[in-house]
């Protein structure tokens, strides 16, 4: 069985002082950061882009899980690549050309992530199981923080677990949107093994970040 790991979502962080949240997730433990890259057109809504990354990285080093909800993503792989994240996501609606996205985040050495959305069939990748490092399910309909959680998206990774047992693959199911105390157990015993969680992380607990992704592993 894969560890537990606790990848924090920056978007839930205080922006005016990204650099010291990043340390103190390092110093409590966390496995590395989510970043949330939203462009207003394929989600309502903008965040950061390469050069916020960039001068984050330089700051860490950590493992940046970078999720790329931008549309066509295809020519923008290389400026994140070189912005310095680790592993990089895309959706399958946001590239014409699915193999040829994960060849081009291949060729810059970094690894393959793909987010499949509530309403995304696992069938559109079952053809590229073997290239891809990490797949995201996103437990809620990405764009905003806070949303509740929707437990029908555990039977797509109940049917990932067992594709991945079957065929002895070896990628990372990681799951976003809505984690938090009460429902972490269940998306783990599901066969998540990376939980992505903002809010709960940043606010619970009056804001004791070691506490929260200590508890997030065990619950």
């Amino acid at each position: 069985m894969k560890k537990i790991q606790i990848s924090p979502s920056i978007l839930s962080a205080d922006f005016s002082q990204l650099g010291n949240e990043i340390r103190k997730l390092e110093e409590a433990g966390a496995d590395m950061i989510h970043v949330d890259v939203m462009d207003g057109h394929f989600v309502p809504n903008l965040t950061i882009g390469p050069p916020v990354i960039k001068a984050l990285k330089k700051q860490s080093s950590m493992i940046f899980d970078v999720h790329l909800m931008i549309s066509p993503v295809h020519k923008y792989i290389k400026d994140y690549a070189d912005a310095g994240a680790d592993i990089i996501t895309i959706h399958p609606e946001a590239t014409e050309d699915l193999s040829l996205s994960i060849l081009e985040i291949k060729k810059f050495k970094k690894k393959v992530g793909i987010s499949l959305n509530p309403k995304t069939k696992i069938d559109v990748i079952l053809n590229f199981l073997n290239q891809i490092d990490l797949i995201l399910i996103m437990s809620v309909n990405p764009g905003f923080g806070g949303q509740k959680f929707m437990p029908e998206v555990l039977n797509k990774v109940r049917e990932l677990k067992k594709i991945q047992i079957e065929k002895k693959l070896n990628f990372d199911i990681e799951i976003d949107g809505g984690i938090n105390f009460d429902n972490s157990k269940t998306v783990i015993d599901a066969g998540v093994n990376i939980l992505v969680s903002g809010t709960t992380i940043f606010k619970s607990n009056n804001g004791d970040i070691k506490k929260n992704i200590e508890l997030l592993k065990s619950k």
